[in-house]
């Protein structure tokens, strides 16, 4: 499982989503995570960024909400929740 994490930069919730995702896939050796950096409000549309942070299970954001336009800006939803990404983990697609 490949997960990105696209953010912009001196995004507040950047440390807290490592924090939780360290604790979520603790002991997981199939997942490789990488973050981007996302400064180009073009990048952020051609790579599906729906505010910041974007988590994106194997290229798709399963957090989401169907009607929303990929942005360059903050996630006004803040963070999910360790259960919200552990399930959004165990069924990618669905959380």
């Amino acid at each position: 499982m490949e997960l990105t994490v696209l953010v912009v930069p001196a995004c507040p919730h950047t440390a807290p989503l490592r924090e939780r995702l360290t604790l979520v896939l603790e002991g997981r050796t199939d997942v490789t995570v990488t973050w981007r950096e996302v400064t180009d409000p073009e990048e952020a549309e051609h790579l599906g960024m729906h505010g910041s942070p974007t988590l994106l299970v194997d290229g798709a954001d399963p957090f989401a909400r169907p009607d929303e336009a990929p942005s360059l800006s903050c996630r006004l939803l803040g963070l999910p929740s360790p259960d919200r990404l552990r399930r959004a983990l165990a069924r990618p697609g669905v959380c």
